[in-house]
């Protein structure tokens, strides 16, 4: 299937003042449910990343799942779950980060990584790069390395891709919204 960035893009609802005031969201939702829309999106990163140098796909609570499990299956590799706090039953490791809204801490299970590992964290979307930038903080606490952070959608005009960039961690998307669209 050839990738379309409209077929993405259009079916990416925009959702004006929500969760507050003066935010545009960018939902998913419809995405998701069109079959020929989430074929292409999990196509398109199963392809950028099956020759990957990539040991595990880490993905982010909760959109992140979606696509993770996808990858994880079809690139035959462990999937790793980087949740919001309180969720995991077991040992678990924390990280705080701002977001557009507030604060918020995401946790991971503290044997979910032993040392070494290469790992592709997995988001819906790239907004001011909070969220991933604390699994990246949490992958490197277990001296493992992120490889990629990847998403659906990229928000630069938030500026989070860039402050992944400027982290050292590469950063893929596979469409963007400007202040504009």
């Amino acid at each position: 299937m050839i990738f379309d960035t409209f077929t993405i893009k259009s079916r990416v609802r925009p959702v004006p003042d929500f969760p507050k005031p003066g935010v545009m969201f960018r939902d998913i939702t419809p995405l998701y449910q069109s079959p020929k829309a989430m074929r292409m999106v999990a196509d398109s990163l199963i392809q950028r990343y099956v020759e990957a140098p990539i040991t595990h796909i880490g993905a982010l609570d909760a959109r992140g799942f979606l696509l993770g499990a996808v990858l994880a299956y079809e690139l035959n590799k462990p999937l790793i779950l980087f949740r919001k706090a309180g969720k995991l039953p077991a040992d678990t490791l924390s990280e705080s980060y701002a977001t557009e809204y507030g604060e918020a801490e995401i946790q991971i299970h503290a044997d979910s990584l032993e040392g070494g590992e290469r790992v592709l964290l997995l988001d819906d979307l790239i907004a001011t790069g909070g969220t991933l930038l604390a699994a990246a903080r949490l992958v490197h606490r277990m001296n493992a390395e992120v490889v990629e952070a990847a998403a659906i959608i990229d928000l630069p005009d938030l500026g989070g891709s860039q402050k992944l960039q400027d982290a050292g961690i590469p950063v893929f998307s596979l469409c963007a919204f400007g202040d504009n669209d």
